[in-house]
């Protein structure tokens, strides 16, 4: 793909976007509480994301801020997310997070990514999520679809999502860095997907240049 159709990509793909249910943590950033987007993006890492929907309300219903998490106990959290993956891990984590934010932050959910990986079980995809989605503010999120999608289309070429990251922050264009992640998140789920992509439904594949891909439909 040249640099410069990613313009119309992205045309493509805001057109496309209303045809399935937004990412939860998208939802949920609507109530622009950065705290709730935090949360809900720890609960997200490795579930499904109709699972953490349910997690992220039950959570919710019992606790809205990080004192009033901590009035909680661990078992608590756990039997309110599962069964999102990893649950005894992230419960731990949510309240080690709490407590930081508490002690340290007057109960502020920290702006910055590079604050917001200080905190335990916080990476660059999480980071950039709360940045863009609870503040607003630039940021690019790069999970798989990300990751995947972009190195599809040859509009990077990188092994890792931290270092397709960093390759877009320098060549894509700053008005797309928010949305970029859930416009490749619904595609990468229900036309892009990982194996065996419906290249015959794809509205963007003539600017596709099929890196990888080996068998279609």
């Amino acid at each position: 793909m040249k640099d410069a159709e990613i313009h119309e990509v992205v045309r493509i793909l805001r057109g496309e976007y209303p045809r399935w249910r937004e990412p939860i943590v998208t939802e949920i950033a609507k109530k622009h509480v950065p705290f709730r987007v935090l949360i809900s993006t720890i609960i997200s890492l490795r579930t499904k994301d109709e699972t953490t929907r349910g997690a992220s309300a039950r959570l919710f219903t019992l606790a809205d801020s990080p004192r009033d998490m901590l009035k909680l106990d661990t078992k608590r959290i756990e039997e309110a997310i599962f069964p999102a993956g990893f649950y005894r891990t992230k419960a731990r984590n949510i309240m080690r997070i709490c407590a930081i934010l508490v002690d340290e932050k007057k109960g502020r959910v920290p702006d910055t990514i590079e604050d917001l990986l200080m905190l335990p079980g916080v990476g660059r995809k999480t980071a950039n999520l709360v940045v863009t989605l609870g503040y607003g503010k630039p940021g690019i999120c790069v999970d798989t679809h990300v990751h995947r999608i972009s190195n599809r289309l040859g509009y990077v070429v990188t092994r890792t999502p931290n270092k397709t990251e960093f390759a877009l922050r320098e060549k894509l264009p700053i008005e797309y860095w928010i949305e970029y992640n859930d416009l490749l998140v619904s595609y990468g789920k229900h036309v892009c997907t990982p194996v065996s992509p419906f290249c015959s439904e794809c509205k963007i594949y003539e600017y596709c240049d099929r890196v990888g891909v080996e068998r279609s439909r």
